[in-house]
C-alpha cells in the first residue's frame, strides 16, 4: 500500500549550543489510507514536534517530508497541501472563536477551500458536515461555541477539518481535554471516519488504551527518537524496548492493588532506562512481523 504521507529520517533542533533540544532524531514514518498511527510518549518526547512538521508548521533541519510520493520542497503549492492535511487540536475551547455562530465556523473553510459551492450549496453542506459527525444541524447550527459541550465541540472541529475533504487528519490529543463519558464517541467517530473515508490518521497521544483502540499502527518516542514501531497489538502486547516496558508499566493495571509492591516502579531504574533509551543509535531490529525496535547503545 503506497504511503500518502511520509516522514524520511526527519530531524528537527532547537537553540543552539548546550542549549540545544533535539526534538526529532532520524524520525521515519508512512501514513496509509484508511488507516492510523498513533505516536506515544511522555510529554516531550516529540510527538507534538512530528505533528508541526506532517502540518509544515516546522521545517525539518535534515530529511524530508514526502507527500503522494514527491518530497516537499519551496516549489511544492502550500494551499493545496493545506487543504489535504487538516488537524484537530487537543483543545475543543480555544480551537473555535466564540464570537461566531457554528455555521460561520463550517462555511469558512468551504469558501476558502471549495469555491465550486455557491449559496444554498455551501449551507447544505454544512448541515451535512454537522450530520456526518453524527450532531443535529437544524439545533445546533446557530448556536455559538461557548452554548456546546465539550464534546459537541470537538466533533464540530472534526467537521471543520472534513469540510475541506482532506487525505490526511493530524489529532494531537484531541481527547485529553474531554470529559471520560464521551471521549469514546469522538474516538469512535475518527474511526469511522477513518475507514468510510479512506483517511490517513495521525494520532498523537500519552494514552496508550485510546492508541491501541484507534490506531492499526503505533510509534513509540522518547527524546526525539522513534524507538519502537510496529503493529499495535504486537508491540504493546510483546514490548521489545525497556522502555516501551517502562511506559506500559505505568499503565494502572486494577488488578494491582495500589499498596502492593508490585505495583510500583522503582525510580532508580525508571532512570536508568530512560538514560539509556535517550542516547541516539541508528541500529533497529525486526523482532517480528511488523514489529521493529531501535537497539540499545553498546
Amino acid at each position: 500500500m503506497t504511503a500518502l504521507l511520509a516522514l524520511d529520517d526527519v530531524t528537527k533542533t532547537f537553540g543552539y549550543g548546550d542549549a540545544m533540544i533535539h526534538a526529532a532524531r532520524g524520525v521515519s514514518f508512512e501514513l496509509k489510507a484508511g488507516r492510523a498511527l498513533a505516536v506515544v510518549g511522555e510529554s516531550g518526547s516529540g510527538k507534538t514536534t512530528c505533528a508541526r512538521l506532517v502540518m509544515r508548521d516546522y521545517a525539518p533541519d535534515g530529511g524530508k517530508l514526502v507527500f503522494r510520493g514527491k518530497p516537499m520542497d519551496d516549489r511544492t503549492d502550500l494551499a493545496a497541501y493545506r487543504r489535504a492535511v487538516q488537524m484537530i487540536f487537543q483543545d475543543p475551547f480555544a480551537s473555535l472563536n466564540p464570537a461566531h455562530t457554528i455555521r460561520h465556523h463550517l462555511r469558512r473553510p468551504l469558501r476558502l477551500h471549495r469555491p465550486e459551492l455557491k449559496g444554498a450549496a455551501i449551507d447544505a453542506e454544512v448541515l451535512g458536515l454537522l450530520r456526518l459527525v453524527q450532531l443535529d444541524p437544524e439545533r445546533l447550527v446557530d448556536r455559538h461555541p461557548f452554548e456546546l459541550s465539550g464534546g459537541q465541540r470537538q466533533r464540530i472541529n472534526i467537521a471543520r477539518a472534513l469540510a475541506v475533504r482532506p487525505e490526511v487528519l493530524v489529532a494531537d490529543e484531541p481527547t485529553s481535554m474531554l470529559d471520560v463519558s464521551v471521549r469514546l464517541g469522538v474516538l469512535n467517530l475518527l474511526n469511522a471516519m477513518k475507514r468510510e473515508m479512506r483517511l490517513g490518521l495521525l494520532y498523537i497521544t500519552h494514552d496508550i488504551a485510546t492508541a491501541r483502540y484507534v490506531a492499526e499502527d503505533i510509534a513509540v518516542m522518547y527524546a526525539g527518537q522513534i524507538l519502537e514501531w510496529g503493529a499495535t497489538a504486537s508491540v504493546i502486547d510483546t514490548p521489545a524496548h525497556p522502555y516501551t516496558r517502562l511506559l506500559l508499566s505505568a499503565v494502572p493495571d486494577p488488578q494491582i492493588r495500589f499498596a502492593d509492591p508490585a505495583g510500583r516502579l522503582d525510580p532508580d531504574a525508571a532512570a536508568a532506562v530512560r538514560q539509556a533509551a535517550a542516547v541516539p543509535t541508528r541500529e533497529v531490529r525486526e523482532v517480528g512481523p511488523n514489529h521493529f525496535v531501535r537497539a540499545l547503545p553498546g
